[in-house]
């Protein structure tokens, strides 16, 4: 970008005075804070409670302002009249209350994204500013009214500079905020209305992410206080991809988000992905919410015959048609199972009360019940008979028995096939997978809590609760905070014994926690049976879903999205689509649609921003990579080499099939220097990574070495689906590398 020294030297006094602001701002938290902390726990409730209050508000402020020191002011809008106003990511403020900085997310900012020389919206000149740290490096003017400027003003650069650059910029190995770029049909979905469930589609490289987690940052600064309360879930595919988006949110001023995958949404349990994909499909599907329901009901037994119990020297006869008459009773209530187990076994003792009664000669009278029961409770033989018939269960408990034994998924699924229910059967002791805990949630639903104790306790809660929200809003009534901390945050923090967990922090350990908001990423690789788990999670169905069924790879993942929305927010979701691709070049996707076609899957590609520097090609390796051919894996070694000499900075990714991927590693790992290629979390850190398809999902990669395309292909009755995804990963350069002939649709590489 090129403007005169003039205007640089003016952008970069202003951007002294903000950073000057903002560093006044963090210092005087800073101070406020530990003043707050060196008071220490003592006093009354009340002390304490007002303690807690201000060190949470100085906390978040704290953490905000710490967050967005990087391109801190990124725009500026010059209006009609001669007024300016400042865009950035964060609001401030002078001590006289003068509006120093607009908050991207703020209505008086949505102009910056959406105004066009077509529909100015007051708006003369739309600049872009360039940093770096706080150095302003180039500007960029967007003229929308050019009658507006004069002739000077006319001379500098015009055009969407700040967005291609951005578009070429070598990645970092982790996902950067768009707030400086973001477009009109971006804008559009990241401000679109709270309620209901908002369909993200769009293909490769169009912002799906990103424009998610945006929408995320937007809702809490708008609804802050209804999503303050209740907290905003965020579900990606894999860590892997947790860790790519991890910096964007706290970037953009918001740090209480729930990040997890679809592994971690049972708390005490992280499932991994070691499952055959029919298997996977299969505890999917949504029959196995009939088969859950049914192995809890058959934890609900009736004996046999009559059972003869032993109780202070008397022996009663506990019959058959009492237990199921109790039974049907504490079924009646349609609690869950550990719930409705209180109404049972009350139902049962008082029953063998009244035969003890009969026993002993004596009259079942208010005096002797309760000693009665007691003695009952103290009797094995009662304690036996009694668990036997409706034992307390944990999910684990109902999912590993079932599953470990033939006669028990014979009579909970009998719409399963002999085979379907073969793949079910595994070792109880084996690790869980992905695909169980939507199972175990199902099952967690259907067992419950006896909330009994609960129960007592929260109504002493409820009333102590209201005593602090009485306070905390006094707290803020006089507007400490600036709206970023409500009354229900900080009450939530009150505590006798120091400052309670955060909102994000108690929502990640509740299953039972209801969000005000869920985003879900690659949402169409979501199971029918993970659906149920979501909105369990979401009651009030306030979502916002990014994918693109074009790139779905699992077998249990959805065809079309009214199939998956349909039974739980008919006529409640709406679509938008993403058009443009600003991340992988023309020629690149022209051959990835290519491969879609060839397999013939109908799906309309966005269009690419920019054509591309470097066409696709393709070269010929030794077949045997996946049994660890030396010649084979030699050759990739050679290529990748090759490819780091054209790349210089940036990130190469090595995509490989599944079985390949290890072997790949380890040869990369021993023949380029130290550090050079990554793995586990820390993967992205470092220049090359070697993963395969479904780890790969939602990132991206200066250059893709793709191998063994073919292998891809044949992996699964959606390897096309896979090729398209790996394919387009790259922002620079792909290069396919294959033993045989290449596959159709990439065939045109010869």
């Amino acid at each position: 970008m090129t403007a005169s020294t003039d205007e640089v030297a003016h952008e970069q006094a202003y951007l002294d005075r903000l950073y000057a602001r903002l560093d006044e701002l963090r210092e005087r938290t800073a101070t406020e804070l530990a003043t707050v902390r060196r008071t220490g726990p003592s006093g009354t409730h009340q002390n304490r409670s007002e303690r807690d209050a201000f060190a949470t508000l100085h906390e978040v402020r704290l953490a905000q302002l710490e967050a967005v020191e990087d391109r801190l002011a990124f725009g500026r809008l010059d209006l009609r009249g001669g007024a300016r106003r400042y865009v950035g990511r964060v609001g401030l403020s002078d001590d006289e209350q003068t509006q120093l900085l607009v908050d991207w997310r703020a209505p008086a900012a949505q102009s910056f994204y959406q105004a066009t020389a077509a529909a100015p919206a007051d708006v003369v000149r739309r600049r872009h500013l360039a940093t770096r740290r706080r150095v302003v490096t180039g500007l960029e003017d967007e003229v929308l009214d050019l009658d507006q400027l004069d002739q000077a003003e006319q001379a500098t650069l015009s055009g969407e500079g700040a967005l291609m650059a951005a578009v070429g910029a070598a990645r970092t190995g982790r996902m950067a905020d768009i707030v400086a770029t973001i477009q009109a049909e971006q804008d559009r979905v990241i401000r679109s209305d709270l309620g209901g469930v908002l369909v993200v589609q769009g293909g490769p490289g169009t912002g799906k992410t990103a424009v998610a987690l945006h929408r995320a940052a937007y809702l809490l600064y708008t609804h802050r206080e209804r999503l303050a309360r209740s907290g905003v879930l965020v579900v990606g595919p894999n860590s892997l991809f947790l860790r790519y988006i991890e910096q964007v949110l706290p970037s953009l001023g918001e740090t209480g988000v729930v990040m997890s995958t679809p592994g971690e949404l049972f708390p005490g349990v992280r499932g991994v992905e070691d499952e055959a994909g029919e298997v996977a499909a299969l505890k999917g599907d949504r029959r196995m919410a009939r088969v859950i329901s049914r192995a809890v009901r058959a934890r609900q037994r009736v004996p046999s015959g009559v059972r003869r119990l032993e109780v202070e020297g008397f022996v009663l006869e506990l019959r058959p048609e009492a237990v199921a008459g109790a039974r049907s009773r504490a079924r009646r209530t349609r609690r869950p199972h550990n719930a409705a187990r209180a109404g049972f076994l009350k139902d049962l003792l008082g029953h063998l009360a009244g035969e003890l009664a009969t026993a002993m000669r004596t009259e079942l009278s208010v005096e002797n019940r309760a000693s009665m029961i007691a003695d009952l409770r103290e009797s094995p033989d009662v304690r036996r008979e009694l668990n036997l018939a409706w034992m307390p269960l944990t999910p684990q408990q109902v999912v590993a028995d079932l599953f470990a034994s033939s006669e028990a998924l014979e009579a909970a699924a009998p719409e399963l096939s002999g085979a379907e229910r073969e793949l079910l059967r595994r070792d109880p002791r084996a690790a869980w997978t992905v695909a169980d805990v939507p199972l175990l949630d199902e099952a967690a639903e259907l067992l419950g809590e006896d909330d009994t104790a609960l129960r007592l306790a929260a109504a002493r809660a409820e009333a102590q609760r209201a005593a602090e929200l009485g306070f905390a809003r006094a707290t803020l009534s006089s507007g400490a905070g600036g709206g970023l901390v409500s009354a229900d945050m900080l009450a939530a923090r009150f505590s006798d014994s120091g400052p309670a967990l955060s909102v994000a922090e108690r929502a990640e350990n509740d299953r039972t926690w209801a969000f005000g908001h869920v985003v879900v990423d690659e949402a169409q690789e979501l199971s029918p049976m993970m659906w149920r788990l979501l909105m369990r999670r979401c009651p009030a169905r306030s979502m916002t879903l990014v994918g693109d069924v074009a790139q779905v790879g699992s077998a249990a993942g959805a065809s079309s999205w009214a199939s998956v929305l349909d039974p739980y927010v008919a006529g409640r979701w709406r679509l938008e689509e993403l058009t443009v691709n600003y991340r992988t070049p023309a020629a690149v996707m022209r051959l990835a649609s290519e491969v879609l076609a060839a397999a013939g899957v109908s799906a309309s590609s966005p269009q690419s921003v920019r054509e591309g520097q470097w066409p696709p090609t393709a070269a010929t390796i030794p077949p045997g990579l996946v049994h660890g051919d030396p010649a084979s894996l030699s050759a990739v070694v050679d290529e990748v080499k090759a490819e780091i000499g054209q790349l210089g900075s940036g990130r190469l990714a090595v995509l490989a099939p599944a079985p390949a991927v290890g072997a790949l590693h380890e040869a990369l790992v021993r023949a380029l220097p130290e550090g050079t290629v990554g793995t586990g979390r820390a993967a992205l850190d470092s220049p090359v990574v070697v993963l395969g398809v479904r780890d790969a999902k939602g990132l991206e990669f200066d250059t893709v070495v793709l191998v063994e395309p073919a292998g891809i292909l044949a992996a699964s009755p959606r390897g096309a689906n896979d090729l398209y995804v790996a394919m387009t990963r790259p922002t620079q350069r792909l290069r396919v590398l294959t033993p045989g002939p290449l596959p159709p649709g990439l065939d045109s590489l010869g």
